[in-house]
């Protein structure tokens, strides 16, 4: 099992976007020194407190000061770009990261980006699908392209003005051949979206904010899909966004990961819980779909969705959590504000270092006994 890193971010709002920023850099460039296999970011155009406006600038930044992690938009929003410009800035990106670089992709979810864009009342994800298909044809194709599909608002040629003998009308094509592994974020209890990234070999990744037991849904989904198309669906490619604090005794753990007043992980799920209730997708926060509302509060939230220990605990969360979904491929782990930034550090240094290998122990000798029965036997 894989190690991934994940932050969309979410910052107190009185916290200048500066200091955040670069916060942000500096957990990504620790990621890269203790391992982790990729990062990716979100990005939102009108939310002061998920400040990251570009994932690709942002990532941009990041290519000189990190060696082997691969870089990640969490997500691209298409519905917000001209696919021409997202698939042309995503090739530049690919050849300056020479290859450490993965298409994170959504129709964007955010109310008032979509407001501030003029396309509130459009269908974004009809939007996002066409985009998708224009983009994957820019780069399967060469000019003059010629690209017009029935039904899509995205129509891209450089027949009038193309002059071959300059270069003049040709797209950039990715460093990496024929693209970018291209990962879907999966949020949505049952989603459909998942079984057509199946169909078109894109991979999942399943949102930390979901509850565990809407988990297996979503390779239900994405196992119907690839069989749609007559391809294996392979668990290795099936990303799983958990929240995450790992400290070295378990009063800690307990105080910063759920207890304390100022705790991230505590500010980060009210903040959550208060989104997903005005966008009336609070759904995922509950064990039944017609669980009454007023279940839903914020110690429950965090008492389900954050894994918090010592490293054994955390080993065991984490065994729990692939003996329900029966396996995947990548624990991707989310990033918090640094309320205090050794505790934050430690926690990545203790997964990297002791959780996951111990974990990738156990899968290999098929011994998934929880550390603290094994302790007492």
């Amino acid at each position: 099992m894989r190690l991934g890193y994940f932050t969309m971010p979410l910052h107190p709002l009185e916290r200048v976007v500066t200091e955040t920023l670069q916060e942000d850099r500096d957990a990504i460039i620790l990621a890269d020194q203790l391992g982790f296999h990729d990062a990716f970011v979100g990005e939102h155009l009108t939310d002061i407190a998920e400040n990251v406006t570009s994932s690709m600038i942002f990532l941009a930044t990041l290519i000189g000061d990190t060696k082997q992690i691969k870089l990640g938009t969490g997500t691209s929003n298409l519905s917000h770009s001209h696919p021409t410009l997202i698939a042309s800035h995503a090739a530049m990106f690919d050849h300056l990261a020479k290859g450490r670089f993965i298409l994170g992709i959504s129709p964007g979810a955010l109310a008032s980006d979509a407001e501030a864009l003029g396309i509130l009342n459009e269908d974004r994800n009809k939007m996002f699908a066409e985009a998708i298909d224009v983009i994957l044809a820019i780069w399967e194709r060469s000019a003059p392209y010629d690209i017009d599909f029935p039904d899509n608002r995205f129509k891209v040629t450089t027949r009038t003005t193309q002059r071959p003998e300059i270069g003049r009308g040709e797209l950039m094509k990715p460093y990496q051949s024929p693209r970018p592994e291209i990962v879907g974020t999966v949020v949505a209890p049952g989603s459909r979206g998942v079984e057509l990234m199946g169909r078109r070999d894109f991979h999942p990744m399943s949102a930390n904010f979901l509850l565990d037991h809407w988990l297996p849904s979503h390779w239900t989904n994405y196992a119907a899909g690839k069989t749609a198309v007559e391809q294996p669906a392979d668990r290795d490619q099936w990303r799983i966004a958990r929240t995450v604090f790992v400290a070295d005794d378990q009063a800690t753990a307990q105080r910063y990961g759920k207890d304390d007043a100022n705790s991230p992980y505590r500010y980060y799920y009210r903040q959550m819980l208060t989104k997903m209730m005005l966008s009336k997708r609070h759904v995922i926060f509950k064990r039944h779909a017609d669980e009454d509302d007023s279940a839903l509060t914020l110690e429950r939230v965090l008492d389900d969705l954050v894994l918090c220990g010592t490293v054994d605990q955390v080993v065991d969360q984490v065994l729990a959590l692939d003996e329900l979904t029966g396996g995947f491929g990548e624990l991707v782990y989310a990033g918090m504000d640094q309320v205090d930034p050794a505790l934050s550090r430690r926690s990545m240094q203790l997964m990297a270092e002791q959780v996951m290998p111990r974990v990738n122990a156990a899968l290999k000798s098929g011994n998934r006994t929880p550390a603290a029965q094994a302790r007492a036997a």
